[in-house]
């Protein structure tokens, strides 16, 4: 059995096979978003504090922090982005960044365990990275991609994330700390991104034992109904042994297939999780004293149809 713990200062989120999935907030990115990268660009972030506060109270066990902004202080505003979003919520982050100056900058300010979101299978890549995994103790996303790009072959992607994992092992970094990410390809462009991710995420699981997530939303770039194919991908996904994916969690159709396939995987022990969220409240009681419910007939009766 395999578990990623990722904790901030009061809470402890885990990673693993045999425990639910993981939802982690991706709406704190600016890629995309013109208002988001101006306002944070300007030291605004109301925005930053609102998305981080709807996310977890829609479901988010963890949040992504991304402040990729072309011309930007990327570093500062990441630190600050971080700090902020520890002081309004509980949950662990996962900070994303493409620029290791910019991960060293949240990962000093982080209070807890993070997630770092991401690594690569390039060396100078890796042996960027992987010192600050193992400076700050944290644990790392790892992208099945290399030098060579990316294979739309899933044993080419199986070797990288391979690689991966032993050469972060080289720096004394566990490999239940290396999360894979498999890469998702969109399925309108590639028909077989589905299967290709299902059969390496299973190998993942099975030979490399490691955990796994993605960027769930990018199965479904370019085709309507996104929420559809998004909440399929993620029931099959899971089925396959997927344990956390990036995602958004403001989207009800995606949580409640996230919960549903852990009611039937057995990991919603008594369908606790499930009935806490989408039970109904009880009927309301009647009013005032003597008055009776809205929709009755004094006795009980139905009026009958002339």
């Amino acid at each position: 059995m395999t578990d990623t713990v990722i904790s901030s200062a009061t809470k402890e989120v885990v990673i693993g096979f045999d425990r639910p999935f993981v939802i982690i907030g991706e709406r704190i990115n600016p890629t995309g978003r013109k208002i988001l990268a101006a306002e944070m660009s300007a030291g605004d972030f109301t925005r930053v504090e609102a998305d981080a506060r709807a996310q977890v109270e829609a479901g988010a066990h963890m949040l992504d922090v991304n402040a990729g902004i072309p011309l930007a202080d990327e570093p500062a505003i990441l630190a600050r982005a971080i700090q902020l979003v520890q002081s309004i919520t509980n949950v662990p982050l996962s900070i994303d960044s493409s620029i290791v100056a910019a991960l060293e900058a949240g990962l000093a300010v982080y209070k807890g365990k993070a997630l770092v979101n991401s690594v690569t299978g390039e060396d100078e890549r890796l042996e960027a990275v992987l010192p600050l995994i193992k400076k700050y103790g944290a644990a790392v996303i790892a992208i099945s991609n290399d030098e060579t790009g990316i294979s739309e072959n899933p044993d080419v992607r199986y070797a990288v994330a391979k690689k991966i994992v032993e050469r972060a092992m080289d720096y004394g970094i566990p490999a239940c700390d290396v999360v894979v990410d498999p890469l998702v390809m969109p399925i309108g462009a590639i028909n077989q991104a589905g299967v290709q991710v299902m059969r390496l995420v299973h190998r993942l699981r099975t030979e490399l034992k490691v955990n796994t997530s993605c960027g769930a939303s990018n199965i479904s770039f370019g085709l309507p109904n996104r929420d559809g194919i998004n909440s399929a991908f993620l029931t099959m996904a899971m089925g396959a042994g997927m344990t956390s994916a990036i995602t958004n969690p403001l989207h009800v159709d995606v949580v409640r297939a996230c919960m549903g396939a852990d009611v039937m995987l057995g990991h919603d022990p008594d369908c606790a999780r499930w009935i806490r969220r989408f039970r109904e409240a009880p009927p309301a009681a009647a009013g005032a004293a003597g008055e009776a419910p809205r929709g009755r007939r004094e006795g009980g009766h139905r009026r009958r149809p002339a």
